[in-house]
């Protein structure tokens, strides 16, 4: 079947039709890429699942699409542009999806990028439970240097959580996704106040100031990982002084001190942060050995 990107329209054809028999509109984007169905749909856009018929296997692919006609459209599409840079950019590292395409059609934004054949960890936590500390490590281990990457580029991802990472099925890597929300960084822009962009019960108190940093990212990912040990919101993982209380909802697990104390760090206020992605890497990597002994907290709450 082939689904009509007219946003008016999205009626489901025949799969080898070349316009849509409802509303007339071209069912191939740039003569090429054919959606098959719909992957999400929210206030800026829909995203597709598509596929290349230009190549001879049809290989699938990700059809990106900006609609958005609301109260800050003009933003909306800055960022949405934003995004296409970003991709074409950063798309040469093996675990950000690569950017195809990027055009306009009857008045839309599109971009097309890899498809990504995997699970995202929030569903992977629904399907397979909390996880443990091995797989927290890795998880860490293979997501920082990641965010490096990005970072020395000087971009801010902004929106880390477990459903932007996905765990690629071909090598059980994984694979950062979703850069609607980065914005390209410099010494200039970044101390301004900006567009608060993220999910909310993941994103650093700096940034819903607007003032996100490269840090800000290590704390999102900090959230993303107890949530992960947890099965627990975000939300509920702080007392009623805000400070993070997410021992307290390990069920019997245990996390051992380094990890614990890497963890407490990434969620630190902006100063006594991990500055890099470097630097969490650094300090999961030492010897242990090398390692000095870490103070055992008081108790199990640390306050942001």
């Amino acid at each position: 079947m082939a689904i009509c990107l007219n946003p008016q329209c999205q009626h489901v054809n025949a799969e080898d039709g070349k316009f849509c028999v409802k509303c007339g509109s071209a069912l191939q984007l740039l003569q090429r890429y054919r959606a098959l169905r719909i992957l999400g749909q929210g206030g800026f856009g829909v995203t597709y699942l598509a596929q290349d018929e230009a190549k001879p296997s049809k290989p699938r692919c990700v059809i990106k699409q900006f609609s958005y006609l609301g109260p800050g459209q003009a933003k909306a599409a800055e960022l949405f542009e934003a995004e296409a840079v970003q991709l074409d950019n950063l798309g040469n590292h093996p675990q950000i999806p690569a950017l195809y395409a990027h055009c306009q059609q009857n008045g839309q934004q599109f971009l097309v990028q890899e498809f990504i054949d995997g699970q995202d960890l929030e569903k992977e936590l629904k399907a397979e439970g909390a996880f443990d500390e091995t797989k927290i490590r890795e998880l860490l281990l293979d997501v920082l240097p990641v965010l490096d990457f990005i970072h020395q580029n000087q971009v801010i991802h902004r929106d880390i959580k477990p459903a932007n990472i996905i765990r690629r099925q071909q090598d059980r890597k994984l694979v950062l996704v979703d850069f609607g929300a980065a914005k390209q960084a410099s010494l200039t822009a970044m101390p301004k106040t900006g567009t608060v962009i993220g999910s909310a019960e993941y994103t650093a108190p700096e940034q819903t100031r607007g003032k996100a940093i490269h840090a800000s990212d290590l704390y999102s990912l900090g959230v993303t990982c107890i949530h992960l040990l947890t099965g627990v919101n975000p939300f509920d993982l702080k007392d009623l002084d805000d400070a993070w209380v997410w021992r307290d909802y390990l069920a019997g697990k245990t996390v051992g001190q380094e990890l614990s104390g890497v963890l407490d760090k990434m969620l630190l206020p902006v100063s006594r942060r991990y500055g890099s992605a470097k630097a969490v890497v650094a300090e999961l990597s030492q010897p242990e050995h090398l390692k000095l002994p870490q103070p055992s907290p008081l108790n199990s709450r640390y306050k942001p």
